[in-house]
This record gives structure tokens, sequence and C-alpha cells, in this order.
């Protein structure tokens, strides 16, 4: 799993704020304490982010409450990210403080935000914040803490937004979750993290962990140049079909740009009209065809 680390002590700049901003934000307590380690903090404060989710009018895709920090998934609308976690900050700070009978910052006084490519990183954003737990040594992923347990309906709350992520998956929300379900037992896919813009200073120490050298082939050349070197149209391979040709193609339009792009599953598979499960299935062997290599090493041979 990727990690993160951030540039301390700079200057601070304003958040990005547009319409439809998609920002990872991670709260720590203050020095790293555990002020979320008992249930009754949990729910406290997954309760007042749900009030202010309806007030604000954000969506919430995706959270994971551990005991000394938060992942939290949101996309905004009119009001500023900085608002509603003002607002989300000082309530549940204010409770804690009274319940305890004491004074003074119980967060850090700056969360971290990241600007996300929602388009290219939805889904695996969604997954390394569920995975938080498991990482933590806190058993499976049904963490009672996290979201996970509303894209798979064992909850049912407002409070997470899981109709878009999952609809990626499918149209049909039972097949959508087992789907999704696959999707995150999958082995983690590396993470990066793609701006819009610098969000802050702290983004410039984001780490970027590639896989060897930068690929800079762009995907709709290679789909372009393999349905031309295959006599097919690109209408074709978007089709659902059971000709064993077109879907070679497809397989090797896949393993191609897992070798020479830049390009997450869940972007190739909305080109491909497949889903992110086949995708990774095709990339790891386990769905081969007939005329896969053949149609990859005509491609080689031709575009080298």
């Amino acid at each position: 799993m990727v990690e993160l680390s951030w540039v301390i002590n700079m200057p601070r700049k304003p958040r990005i704020h547009y319409p439809g901003a998609l920002y990872h934000v991670m709260v720590r307590g203050n020095n790293g304490e555990k002020v979320l380690n008992e249930e009754i903090h949990k729910s406290k404060y997954l309760d007042v982010l749900a009030f202010y989710k309806e007030k604000l009018c954000f969506l919430l895709y995706a959270f994971c409450i551990m005991d000394n920090h938060v992942h939290l998934l949101m996309e905004v609308d009119e009001v500023t990210l900085s608002q509603i976690m003002q607002r989300i900050q000082q309530v549940y700070t204010q409770w804690f403080n009274r319940k305890y009978n004491r004074t003074g910052h119980v967060f850090q006084q700056r969360y971290k935000a990241l600007l996300c490519d929602k388009e290219n990183y939805l889904l695996l954003l969604i997954k390394y914040i569920h995975n938080n737990p498991v990482k933590a040594n806190l058993g499976e992923m049904d963490y009672k803490w996290s979201s996970h347990v509303y894209y798979t309906g064992k909850e049912k709350s407002n409070i997470v937004d899981t109709k878009e992520a999952l609809s990626i998956f499918s149209q049909n929300r039972t097949r959508a979750i087992k789907q999704y379900l696959q999707f995150m037992e999958q082995e983690e896919e590396e993470i990066i993290y793609k701006h819009i813009e610098e969000d802050e200073p702290e983004n410039q120490g984001v780490k970027r962990e590639n896989k060897g050298s930068l690929k800079e082939i762009n995907i709709d050349e290679i789909i372009e140049k393999v349905c031309t070197y295959e006599n097919v149209r690109i209408s074709e391979i978007t089709k659902k079909t059971k000709i064993q040709k077109i879907s070679d193609i497809r397989k090797a339009i896949v393993l191609l740009s897992e070798k020479y792009c830049n390009i997450s599953n869940t972007l190739l598979a909305q080109k491909l009209n497949l889903s992110p499960s086949m995708i990774s299935k095709i990339k790891s062997g386990e769905n081969k065809g007939t005329f896969v290599s053949d149609v990859i090493l005509k491609w080689e041979q031709i575009s080298k």
C-alpha cells in the first residue's frame, strides 16, 4: 500500500475549491493521541459527520474511523471543504473536551486533504481507505467503523454514497456488490494520487511509486492501432460479444496497457466496457485466449 508523507513547516495555501472536487481527507489526533479509541468516540464522530453531510450537502464515498485518525473520501458542492471540516472538528472537539473535563486541541490543527482524480481513482481510493483496518491488524475488512459494511449491504444508512462507485461494476446492485467484493479481495494495486492541481505544499511529498520506468503510450493510441491492424472497428471491441477474436483483441489491449501505459483498471474497464474485476483477471493470466499472443506480437512488431 502506498504510504503518504508530507512536507511540514511551510506556508499554507488556501485549499482549491470547486463544486465536484473530490478530496481524500485525513484527520489525526493531536500528537498522535487516541482520541477515537472507544466506541462512544467513533459513534459520536460518525453522528457529527452524518449531521453535517445532510446540512452542508457534500457526498461521502468512504470513511474509516481508527483510534487516532480518520480517513474521509468527500466530494464537495457549494460549501468549501474548509468550512465543512471546521464544523465537524469543532463540534467533536467541544463534545470530547466537555466529556473529559479538559481543554485544548483534540486534533492536529491542520488536517490533510489531497485533491484527487475521481474518474481514474475513485475505486482505488475507496479500497485504500477500507484496507486501513486490515493494515492495522484489526481483523478482516468487515470493520464496524468503516464504510465497507455499507457497500456490502450489512449496514444501511444514507451517510455513505455507494451508488456511483457500485455502478462502475454493474447497474444491478446484487451483481455490483459481488464484483466489489472480488475487487476488494484482489492484491492491492499501486495507488497514485493524480492531482488536478497541487492542493497544499505537503502534497509535494506524496510518494509516487512506479513499477519501473514511466510508460508514455496513450491507451487510445494502442486501441486505435490494434483495431487497425486487426481490421476491426473500435465500436466492435466495446460491445458485449461471444466472438473469440473480438474477446481476444480486448484481452490483448489490456495486457498491452499494463506494459506500455499508466492507466487505472477502472478507466480501462470503462473504455473497453468490461468490469474492473475482469481487467484484473486478464492481467493475472486467469482469462487467457487463443489469439491474444498473436495480436500483441503484431502490435509490438509494427509499432516499434
